[in-house]
């Protein structure tokens, strides 16, 4: 059984930026597709990077390249998610997600809430304009 908890969330305006953490907890495999979701009222939970902790591997939504940067501190065994140039759009609850995996989580299957059976409670970025 794997717990995560996010943090690091928060009101801003835009144009700012923000980091979220993810510590994982009770991690019992050698490697998992780790990822960050977001979820704004009213819609699906979308899936917006990933990251391979076998190897470092990352992947990104198209829709966040360029402003989202994930990665991991395998020390403190926390994921972070680097958030710059906060748009209003970018409102919404941001969950963390993990699976054991031996690959390298790349492909938009790994954007999937399906892919993912551990989650955290999530944290809340409000962006005003």
């Amino acid at each position: 059984q794997v717990q995560l908890v996010e943090s690091g969330g928060g009101s801003v305006q835009a144009g700012g930026s923000l980091r979220l953490s993810c510590a994982a907890f009770g991690s019992a495999y050698s490697s998992y597709c780790m990822a960050w979701f977001r979820q704004a009222p009213g819609k699906e939970r979308e899936g917006v990077a990933v990251f391979f902790t076998g190897g470092s591997n990352t992947y990104y939504a198209d829709s966040v390249k360029g402003r989202f940067t994930i990665s991991r501190d395998s020390a403190k065994n926390t994921l972070y998610l680097q958030i710059d140039s906060l748009k209003p759009e970018d409102t919404a609850m941001y969950y963390c997600a993990a699976r054991p995996s031996g690959g390298y989580c790349t492909g938009s299957y790994w954007l999937s809430p399906v892919s993912y059976n551990f989650w955290g409670q999530g944290t809340q970025v409000t962006v005003s304009s």
